[in-house]
């Protein structure tokens, strides 16, 4: 006998799909109502949570890195190429690893970051910025005076190459990046170093003179002055016109006020002073570099004390922050003001900074 009814089929689909149409019908209203809330709260979840990480990750890219020791440091670039280490060659490891710092701490380069975390941080952007010009002004000091015996002497075919690219603007993103341009000056800084180093080759050179010396301090100099305005312009000062004063022969472009009003806007209150913070780091690096470099003319001079409590003023201007914010309090006021001590730290090492360039130019 054949199971094949046609009538007992079309029963059992008829209730099959009678089944399929009500659970249909039960399921509908709840997917109507259920799921733009549980999308919504999903979606909120996923936000905190990529909020949260991204916090978590910009707090832990603000950090500042630590110091190195600048002769181990020169010893391990040296050891590396199987060289030793000669005269110059502390300060340009020292610029290579202070740029190298800047490229591979954690988060990378981040003063040219379009996207989060990186694009929500600012302290850090700043930092790396004041790393960055006494970076160019190192390279640029021994592109022209370092590595030339006399104005007319001939540059440096390696660092002709890197001066202009670790000048490179610093916030392109792409096409180049500013990594890719930072990272070629790595390479040029490395080649002048390697070439340092090779016995019976004087086609790459380092001197080591007081004149030298205190040129490249003058560029600090002038470096840290502006740092001390802009930071003391925190509080805002009226100031009296003192551009042509010493010289009644002067003249200016265009006339100014016999009086003027300086004020840093409060926006830029803690860019000026992060980026303080970044040059005191690296002039650290650098003077301590250069203490090993120029230890003998330093020592004729008697200086060398001159130089260490340059750097003992820059250390101190690194110290901890534990305020949450830059407190831009008044002067004398309730308030801290955090921009005014870092401009103390930064006046006193520019001070002694003019008195150890008084004894270099001294016979």
């Amino acid at each position: 006998m054949s199971n094949d009814d046609p009538d007992t089929d079309r029963n059992a689909g008829e209730s099959g799909g009678g089944l399929i149409s009500g659970w249909l019908s039960r399921i509908k209203p709840d997917s109507g109502t259920s799921d733009p809330l549980k999308f919504g709260k999903w979606g909120g979840l996923v936000v905190a949570v990529y909020l949260l990480v991204t916090a978590v990750v910009g707090i832990y890219w603000s950090s500042t890195p630590d110091h190195f020791d600048v002769r181990d440091n020169a010893t391990r670039y040296a050891t590396a190429t199987d060289q030793a280490v000669v005269t110059g060659t502390t300060t340009v490891a020292a610029l290579q690893e202070v740029v190298r710092t800047l490229l591979e701490k954690p988060g990378g380069y981040l003063h040219n970051d379009v996207f989060p975390p990186g694009l929500w941080l600012d302290n850090m952007p700043n930092w790396e910025y004041g790393v960055l010009v006494q970076s160019r002004d190192l390279a640029r000091a021994l592109r022209e005076v370092l590595s030339r015996s006399r104005s007319q002497s001939k540059e440096d075919v390696d660092l002709t190459l890197a001066e202009p690219r670790i000048n490179f603007q610093s916030k392109s993103w792409i096409l180049p990046a500013s990594e890719s341009e930072y990272r070629d000056a790595l390479k040029f800084l490395e080649a002048y170093r390697a070439r340092l180093a090779i016995a019976g080759e004087d086609s790459a050179q380092f001197y080591a003179r007081a004149d030298n010396l205190s040129h490249w301090l003058g560029m600090i100099e002038k470096r840290l002055g502006s740092l001390s305005q802009r930071l003391s312009a925190s509080v805002g000062q009226r100031r009296l016109n003192t551009d042509l004063a010493g010289d009644t022969a002067a003249a200016q472009s265009t006339s100014g006020p016999e009086e003027i009003i300086v004020s840093t806007p409060w926006r830029e209150i803690d860019d000026i002073f992060y980026e303080s913070r970044g040059a005191a780091w690296a002039l650290t690096q650098f003077l301590k570099a250069a203490e090993v470099d120029f230890a003998d003319v330093l020592a004729k001079k008697n200086a060398t004390v001159s130089l260490r409590q340059i750097i003992r003023e820059l250390e101190s201007a690194q110290a901890p922050v534990w305020s949450p914010v830059i407190l831009n309090g008044s002067g004398f006021g309730l308030w801290a003001n955090h921009s005014l001590v870092m401009a103390s730290y930064i006046s006193r090492a520019n001070a002694a900074l003019i008195d150890l360039r008084e004894l270099l130019a001294q016979g």
